[in-house]
């Protein structure tokens, strides 16, 4: 009989219904997995919000201030889905507490403020992990172990962009509940840590650490009405970024995110090129992995479509028949899964909190190379 992990949820925005649904699907489709979630405590700012996403989730209790969530006897993990200015303080009380944790990307808003987090959770010796939910993408996982098999060659290129258009409005408030990511104080920064973090996390768990960037940012709209003020203020996040870089391999990097991109909602794309192969991925169509093989005979040679949806690829035995698709929720269940096996074989479930810091080094070296016009060493220390 399984064992139950005891979850403490604290936030209930968007991330919060991804994460619940996770919890409560992992079961049904692997069922072999020694830990089952139980929705034990949903902990939000109003108590009529968390008692209502309590009841829609099937959550048995619900707190409306966090601290008191580490504090129970009941809770086993704690799933951090705050603004990103809270991370830290959640996190640190947590692994104090003993608590395993789940918490929500970016891992802090800098460097600086997420080193304590690690230094928290190793001392403490808790299990860890961050939502970077797209290593979880059957078509990324297999471009990963095509990659390690050594399909590819030596790899040369590597580009990835992110691209959304919801912030094109100069009215559009910054701030509050619904808007934190357009406030920097909140977030930290915009694009970088909201959706090239995303890239940058995949692309070192695919080609390795990133030494160095060299970055351009822009806010094209200065500044926009604080929901909590109700004052104008300066608008502190980058709209759009764009990086070139080296890879530890030698191969080269370009990224480029924005939210300024009328007609995508949410096109995140990744190639990579290498001597002997190539891979593109695309969100949109994000159960196909293309492929082109310059090995093949001349005569057939060419980019292939590979619908991934077969039993013997990453994660599809556990679901349909092959033909049958599924989407972006299933990254999550995926997530959980590995993070209830890991608990099992007492290893790490990838990205740590570690794992997240060296995504955040880039970030931080990407923003202040675009601050400063001029190329910046990252100091990643990357493990594969």
């Amino acid at each position: 009989m399984s064992k139950e992990l005891r979850i403490g949820l604290i936030g209930y925005g968007f991330m919060g219904r991804t994460h619940s649904n996770g919890y409560k699907r992992v079961g049904d489709f692997f069922p072999d997995l020694a830990y089952r979630p139980v929705l034990q405590t949903i902990c939000g700012r109003t108590e009529e919000n968390a008692k209502a996403f309590a009841d829609q989730w099937g959550y048995a209790s619900y707190e409306t201030d966090w601290r008191k969530v580490i504090a129970r006897d009941d809770i086993d993990a704690v799933d951090i889905c705050t603004p990103n200015d809270s991370h830290a303080e959640i996190a640190i009380a947590a692994a104090e507490a003993g608590k395993m944790i789940l918490c929500e990307k970016p891992l802090a808003r800098t460097t600086e403020e997420g080193q304590p987090m690690v230094d928290a959770v190793e001392k403490a010796g808790v299990a860890n992990t961050v939502w970077y939910n797209y290593r979880r993408v059957p078509a990324v996982t297999l471009a990963k172990a095509l990659i390690d098999e050594g399909r590819l060659g030596r790899i040369f290129h590597y580009r990835a962009n992110f691209l959304q258009d919801w912030t094109i409005n100069a009215d559009l408030p910054q701030g509050g509940a619904a808007l934190w990511r357009l406030d920097v104080k909140a977030a930290g920064s915009g694009v970088t840590g909201d959706l090239l973090a995303h890239c940058i996390d995949t692309a070192m768990w695919l080609n390795g650490g990133i030494a160095d960037v060299s970055a351009m940012t822009e806010t094209f709209v200065k500044q926009r009405m604080h929901n909590l003020t109700g004052k104008v203020e300066e608008v502190g996040i980058d709209d759009a970024c764009a990086f070139h870089c080296h890879f530890d391999n030698g191969s080269l990097g370009l990224f480029e995110s924005t939210r300024y991109a009328r007609g995508h909602k949410a096109l995140y794309t990744l190639e990579i090129n290498g001597e002997h192969a190539s891979i593109r991925w695309d969100l949109h169509d994000l159960n196909r992995l293309e492929y082109f093989d310059h090995r093949d005979d001349s005569v057939v040679r060419g980019w292939r479509s590979v619908h991934i949806t077969d039993g013997d690829m990453p994660y599809m035995d556990k679901w349909w028949v092959p033909g049958l698709c599924i989407g972006y929720e299933h990254t999550f269940v995926h997530q959980v899964a590995d993070f209830l096996a890991a608990v099992e074989k007492g290893e790490p479930c990838r990205p740590t909190f570690r794992d997240a810091l060296e995504t955040g080094k880039v970030c931080d070296a990407v923003l202040a190379s675009a601050r400063e016009r001029a190329w910046k060493d990252t100091g990643v220390d990357w493990q594969a």
